[in-house]
């Protein structure tokens, strides 16, 4: 999961934006205007940054260019605007921005926009890595942990353990009811973990709608934060 800094004059923009990617298991820092957009980009060190366009103090495209300026602009960014022009969107892209998005900002274009923008900086990263890769011994699968494996280790097992004792089981001597929601439970925490929390993802590897699946977790008793806490084992 990402670092993501909203930059957004609106309140209830940034508020919204902030509730769906920490559903989405980002962790999301906030800005209502340029000067604490800088204190963030230096602090937070971002992995993406959302930005508006129309500011009252700097706006977006300003703030671009000089972040451009000065080497900073190291993170992918997407500009938002409810006001912008084609040529401003055009202009912010020429400048160095991932992508542009109209306000107001449906769900499923804000969640694809960002996963666009994270896939394409860690491919355009990649080669870097592979090389530095090349030249370090390659770690046997022994000596990588669970949580390594899953935050992109060289070996990942089959199945993750879920069980605080270190192994699975089920009451076979249950009720077929009561011995469904055990695996059911078990299968959901398993692809929470995997997924680190993203429901949209869940959602798609189970194939259920997230409305569905929100339901599904909540009758079953599933903690939603388990899988958050996995992917931030360091």
């Amino acid at each position: 999961m990402a670092n993501i800094l909203v930059v957004d004059d609106e309140l209830g923009i940034r508020d919204l934006l902030s509730d769906i990617l920490n559903d989405e298991g980002h962790t999301v820092e906030l800005a209502e205007n340029a000067a604490q957009a800088r204190l963030a980009r230096q602090s937070a060190r971002p992995d993406l940054v959302l930005l508006d366009i129309w500011m009252p103090d700097t706006d977006g495209v300003t703030l671009l260019k000089e972040w451009r300026g000065t080497g900073l602009l190291t993170m992918p960014v997407i500009m938002m605007s409810g006001h912008a022009t084609i040529d401003t969107a055009v202009e912010a892209t020429r400048i160095g921005a991932q992508s542009f998005l109209e306000k107001p900002i449906t769900l499923q274009k804000l969640l694809k926009a960002v996963d666009q923008a994270l896939s394409r900086d860690a491919a355009s990263r990649k080669p870097a890595v592979e090389a530095a890769d090349a030249q370090a011994p390659a770690a046997s699968s022994s000596d990588l942990t669970v949580e390594a494996a899953m935050m992109g280790g060289q070996t990942l097992p089959a199945a993750v353990d879920l069980s605080p004792q270190g192994q699975q089981t089920f009451d076979l001597d249950k009720p077929l009811r009561d011995a469904r929601d055990a695996f059911e439970k078990a299968y959901f925490e398993f692809h929470l973990a995997k997924e680190g929390g993203s429901m949209t993802r869940v959602a798609e590897k189970t194939g259920l709608e997230r409305t569905h699946l929100y339901r599904k977790l909540k009758q079953l008793g599933v903690d939603l934060s388990r899988g958050r806490r996995a992917s931030s084992v360091p």
